[in-house]
């Protein structure tokens, strides 16, 4: 009797569990249905998760008469660069403030958390990048302002300072110095945390907007060029559509695209940092 109630409580959880996955898919499938279905077909405003009636229209808009080849580009290469520097940043600065022996460890970790409540604001933000740094339409303007995130500092620190210690002392016996230590003995260490700050860094390097559209307009990236694109479409407002682009291309269909190409390039990434995310993420939860 209890194998048979045990049994039947599992297909509950089964049929439970299906449901949520149900439930957590269907609107993905359903903007990548309407990404590649006939966007005169989506029109009738019908929800599915197969394409009905299959074209690659919407993407050839997105990509050809988007323009989107060199806002690509720049949206990678900025990706690429701001994840590497941030992440060595943010390391050697954790790796400092975990020191014993630091005399202002205290000090400057209490600076650092400050500025995660409490912040100047956008216009003073402006007047230093655009004024006083003169970073405008600068490439350096997409790397600087984002170099260093409190939060990732404050779970590489944790990371670290659930290290032996007798591994550094070690390493100095050894005659190693500072800078030596931190990458030999360390960061090889920090391999999980590190995976998970260089995934923080890097969505929110490729999802970020408001630093082209205040900073950088004339340096338009993949995120903001996306935007243009469904702001045009939504007004239908293309200088060089014949007649026949407006029929075959609606702003639903457009919109979805836009999302499609703007997720796709995180998802590929995900999976192959998932297993040091996974780890880097229960920092602290686990002490020898």
């Amino acid at each position: 009797m209890k194998h048979l109630k045990k049994t039947w409580f599992d297909y509950f959880l089964v049929l439970f569990f299906v449901m949520i996955l149900i439930v957590t898919l269907y609107p993905f499938l359903n903007v990548l249905a309407i990404s590649f279905n006939d966007a005169t077909d989506t029109l009738r405003n019908v929800n599915f998760i197969i394409p009905r009636q299959f074209t690659l229209y919407n993407y050839n808009y997105v990509f050809k008469e988007g323009g989107i080849l060199m806002p690509l580009l720049l949206s990678i290469a900025k990706t690429v660069v701001g994840t590497v520097v941030g992440v060595i940043s943010t390391a050697m600065l954790a790796y400092v403030l975990s020191r014993r022996d630091f005399v202002f460890q205290k000090l400057f970790t209490i600076m650092f958390v400050i500025t995660m409540y409490v912040g100047g604001g956008l216009i003073p933000e402006y007047l230093l990048i655009m004024r006083t740094l003169h970073l405008g339409n600068n490439f350096l303007v997409y790397i600087l302002p984002g170099l260093l995130w409190v939060y990732n500092m404050i779970l590489v620190r944790s990371y670290i300072d659930g290290l032996p210690m007798a591994l550094q002392e070690a390493a100095k016996l050894d005659g190693a110095n500072d800078f030596q230590i931190w990458y030999i003995v360390i960061m090889p260490l920090c391999a999980p945390v590190i995976a998970t700050i260089a995934l923080f860094y890097a969505v929110g390097q490729w999802n970020s907007f408001m630093d082209t559209y205040l900073y950088a307009k004339n340096l338009p990236t993949l995120q903001y060029k996306l935007y243009e694109i469904m702001s045009q479409a939504t007004m239908q407002l293309d200088p060089h559509s014949t007649g026949t682009m407006s029929k075959t291309v609606t702003p639903m269909a457009i919109r979805m695209a836009v999302t499609v190409v703007a997720t796709v390039p995180i998802i590929i990434v995900y999976p192959f940092v998932q297993k040091y995310f996974v780890g880097g993420m229960t920092v602290g939860s686990v002490k020898s």
